[in-house]
C-alpha cells in the first residue's frame, strides 16, 4: 500500500499569531503623493448590506449593467488635528523631533493625555523653521471624537497621520492650515478611489489547529483516543525541538491586518444618513449620526471597531471612477 501524503495545511505568513498590542492600529508607511491632504481617515466599523450600482469596470462581462454587490458601512465622524509631529533621520530609521500642540483642545482628551497648560505653538513652529533643513519628514496628530456616534467610548482615540506634499516645506505650510481644525473624510477621499484598511480583526480566543490551521482530522485507529483534533506528528526526533511552522494549538484572531484596494463607493454627509440606517439601526452598532464612507465588500474587525482608511499604496491598474448606485439597502439586519 502506498504512503498517505499531504501537504502542510494553513498559512504561516502571518507568525507569531499573538495578540495584537493595540486595538487602535498604527501605520508604518505612507505612500508618496503631490496632493496636500492627509493620507489616511478613521472611522468606526458599522455593519453590512447590499446594495445595486451599474457596473463601470471595462472590459468586464456585465459592463453597463446594474449588479448587487455586498458593503460594508464605516461611520466616519470628524476628526481634530491636535499636533505636528516632525520627524529627522536617524541611523535606526526616523526619529521625532519635537511635537507641536494646538490650543483649546477637547476636555475628552483630558482622558488620554496631559493637555498642554499653555499655548506655546508658534514659538515651536518658529524654532522647527530654523531647523527645517534636518526635518525628513513631517506628520500629523489626529483624534477622533467618539462621543458623537453611536459607539460607548467618550475616551479619544489619538493617531499619527501622514501628509501629502511635493516638499517638506510644503507638508509644514499645510500642517500649519488644519492645526487644531475639523477635517473630514471628503477633505482625503473621493467617491471611486481606492484605500486600504487597517484594522484589528475579530478575537476568537484560544483555539485547536483545526480551526486555527486547517489540519485534517485523523481518521481511522489514530483518532479512537483523542477524536483526532490534532497533527499526527509535532516533529522528527532531529532536530530535537518543537519546529515554529508546527500547526499548535494558541490565540486565534485579534490580530491587525490590512487589505489593499478596497474600493470606495460612497462619502455621504451627516444629512444623507437616513440612506443606511435600517429601521431600528444595525445589529450591534446603533444609528449611524455622522459623516460615512460606504466600502465595497468587507474589511476587518467587529462592528464598533475603529478602522483606519490609508490612501493606497499600490493602486497599480486600479481605476476610481465613481460608480452609480442605483439602491441601498435599508432592510433590518436582524438576525442576518
Amino acid at each position: 500500500m502506498s504512503r498517505h501524503h499531504q501537504p502542510r495545511s494553513g498559512s504561516v505568513a502571518f507568525s507569531p499569531r499573538k495578540r495584537a498590542a493595540k486595538e487602535t492600529p498604527k501605520i508604518r508607511s505612507w505612500p508618496e503623493t503631490e496632493e496636500t491632504c492627509l493620507l489616511g481617515f478613521p472611522g468606526y466599523k458599522v455593519g453590512m448590506t447590499h446594495i445595486t450600482l451599474l457596473d463601470n469596470v471595462k472590459n468586464s462581462p456585465t459592463q453597463g449593467m446594474e449588479v448587487t454587490s455586498p458593503v460594508t458601512i464605516v461611520e466616519t465622524p470628524p476628526v481634530v488635528v491636535l499636533g505636528i509631529r516632525a520627524y529627522r533621520k536617524d541611523t535606526r530609521g526616523l526619529k521625532a523631533m519635537t511635537d507641536i500642540m494646538a490650543s483649546g483642545l477637547n476636555e475628552d482628551l483630558a482622558r488620554k493625555i496631559t493637555l498642554p497648560k499653555k499655548d506655546e505653538a508658534a514659538t515651536k513652529l518658529d524654532e522647527l523653521k530654523e531647523k527645517l533643513d534636518e526635518v525628513e519628514d513631517i506628520r500629523v496628530l489626529i483624534h477622533t471624537i467618539p462621543r458623537l456616534t453611536s459607539v460607548p467610548k467618550k475616551k479619544p482615540e489619538i493617531l499619527e497621520c501622514g501628509i501629502g506634499g511635493k516638499s517638506i516645506e510644503e507638508k509644514l505650510e499645510f500642517a500649519q492650515t488644519v492645526l487644531g481644525k475639523e477635517i473630514n473624510p471628503a477633505d482625503s477621499f473621493s467617491d471611486g478611489e481606492h484605500i486600504d484598511t487597517i484594522a484589528v480583526t475579530k478575537g476568537k480566543g484560544f483555539q485547536g489547529p483545526v480551526k486555527r490551521f486547517g489540519v485534517r482530522i485523523q481518521y481511522g485507529k489514530a483518532a479512537r483516543s483523542s477524536k483526532g483534533r490534532h497533527v499526527g506528528s509535532i516533529g522528527p526526533w532531529t532536530p530535537a525541538r518543537t519546529m515554529w511552522t508546527v500547526a499548535m494549538a494558541g490565540q486565534m484572531g485579534y490580530h491587525k491586518r490590512t487589505e489593499y484596494n478596497k474600493k470606495i463607493l460612497k462619502i455621504g454627509e451627516a444629512s444623507q444618513v437616513d440612506e443606511v440606517n435600517p429601521k431600528g439601526g444595525f445589529v450591534k452598532y446603533g444609528l449611524v449620526k455622522n459623516g460615512f464612507v460606504v466600502i465595497k465588500g468587507s474589511i476587518p474587525g467587529p462592528s464598533k471597531r475603529l478602522v483606519m482608511m490609508r490612501k493606497a499604496v499600490r493602486p497599480i491598474g486600479k481605476h476610481n471612477d465613481a460608480p452609480d448606485i442605483t439602491y441601498i439597502s435599508t432592510a433590518s439586519k436582524q438576525g442576518v
